[in-house]
């Protein structure tokens, strides 16, 4: 093999994936499709290995993709946000300006126009399920929503050296106090076990009531990823320049 064509070999930023990072399941399964490889987890150490090995065969990029919890109190459940800086555990980590940009403006010339909101998005290494809890991060931080795997994906783009980039859609909006039974069916691999909900319920019924509002908020929630997702797609936009 000549070096010309060990250089026609060589895995470029056009071949290599996007790695996109979720932390439940059902987020992943909208986002991959062609030159994506999809990572996810609820545990924290779990993901990070996850996308340390993804990270290490190659990859041309990283967005954070996914559901996220409302901290804006005027957004409503399916709202779209794409981040300009993520603020968490590892102070303010900004995302790639160019990458953000072409994600905006497919999004903002889809059918979701008028669900995308531009700022800050927040993270946390523990659920945040209280509205006062929720409110008191919007305070301090100005965000519009907070998950728990942005600031993990933009800490290892940073380490890397590789755009990062954040789309996010909120499902239980900032004046909600999530009942227990939402979060006990959450498995640290991401996965939802129907079990622990049931046991939950017949433990505290009165939580049915916020559960099944969840549960519509989760529908819209996931309605706006599967458009984000064709949008950005359609545009060109689901992976860096």
């Amino acid at each position: 093999m000549t070096a010309r064509d060990a250089m026609t070999l060589a895995p470029t930023a056009a071949t290599l994936p996007v790695i996109v990072v979720s932390g439940m399941a059902f987020e992943a399964r909208i986002a991959r499709g062609h030159g994506v490889e999809t990572v996810y987890a609820s545990r924290g150490d779990l993901l990070e290995r996850a996308l340390s090995d993804a990270v290490a065969r190659g990859a041309s990029g990283i967005l954070s993709f996914g559901t996220a919890g409302g901290l804006a109190p005027a957004l409503e459940p399916g709202t779209i946000v794409v981040a300009e800086a993520v603020d968490g555990p590892f102070g303010r980590l900004d995302t790639d300006a160019e990458w953000t940009e072409r994600i905006e403006a497919a999004l903002a010339a889809s059918p979701l126009a008028a669900k995308l909101q531009i700022g800050v998005q927040a993270a946390v290494s523990a659920p945040l399920v209280d509205a006062q809890d929720k409110a008191a991060l919007h305070r301090a931080s100005g965000a519009l929503a907070v998950d728990m795997e942005s600031h993990l994906a933009g800490a290892i783009a940073k380490s890397r050296g590789l755009p990062f980039a954040v789309c996010r859609a909120i499902v239980d909006p900032a004046s909600l106090t999530l009942p227990s039974a939402a979060t006990a069916g959450f498995g640290e691999d991401g996965k939802t076990a129907i079990g622990p909900i049931l046991r939950e319920l017949l433990r505290q019924p009165s939580q049915l009531g916020a559960l099944l509002r969840l549960a519509g908020d989760a529908k819209a929630a996931k309605a706006s990823l599967v458009q984000a997702r064709h949008a950005m797609e359609h545009a060109g936009a689901l992976r860096p320049s």
